[in-house]
């Protein structure tokens, strides 16, 4: 996928006219793009609409306009926008429960480097996480992390002649799969790497 450009952003007074429009078109989109891995964990699967509605958003918020704060956020988002032969997500961890929450990030420590997908007849891909920033200290990890998920080139061949596609988690203190993945997810999936 291409990265994001100033081009393909609306201006900050188009933004508020479609902005209704274009936030319900990215919600139904993104919505076939999140898995549950378990009770706890969701994997929201990003590509270039769920970065442009990223970037429109945090450009709304901060009411950014001027070219080189707009370059800024595309460069902090566009890393997010798959590659072609990667998927990356969103992961979050959620506990409703404030005190089970930070019970859990403790434990939790490096669940974000075990989290993994498998293509049938290959091997499990394990995430590489946060390559932007460190998100786990010596007490707990954080409850968001971003992934990436790195295929080779005959794994990517099975997806595309119709391979089925599971996903999970083997930390010693959560351990949940999906497999298959659903069919809109992995219709989805198969998008990015074209």
């Amino acid at each position: 996928m291409q990265p994001l450009t100033p081009a393909d952003l609306l201006s900050l007074e188009r933004y508020a006219l479609e902005r209704d429009a274009f936030r319900a078109r990215v919600l139904e989109h993104k919505a076939a793009r999140r898995l549950a891995v378990g009770p706890n964990l969701t994997w929201c699967f990003e590509d270039r609409l769920t970065m442009q509605y990223q970037v429109q958003e945090m450009l709304r918020a901060e009411r950014i306009f001027e070219p080189e704060q707009i370059r800024a956020e595309l460069e902090a988002y566009n890393p997010l926008i798959p590659d072609g032969h990667n998927w990356k997500a969103t992961l979050l961890i959620e506990y409703p429960d404030v005190a089970e929450r930070q019970r859990q990030l403790a434990l939790l420590k490096g669940i974000e480097r075990r989290c993994w997908v498998e293509v049938r007849g290959h091997g499990p891909v394990y995430a590489t996480a946060d390559e932007d920033l460190e998100r786990e200290n010596a007490e707990k990890t954080s409850a968001v992390h971003f992934i990436r998920f790195e295929l080779a080139a005959a794994m990517i061949a099975a997806l595309r002649a119709g391979a089925p596609l599971a996903a999970g988690v083997d930390h010693p203190h959560y351990r949940h799969w999906v497999n298959p993945l659903p069919a809109a997810l992995t219709a989805a999936l198969r998008a990015d790497l074209d």
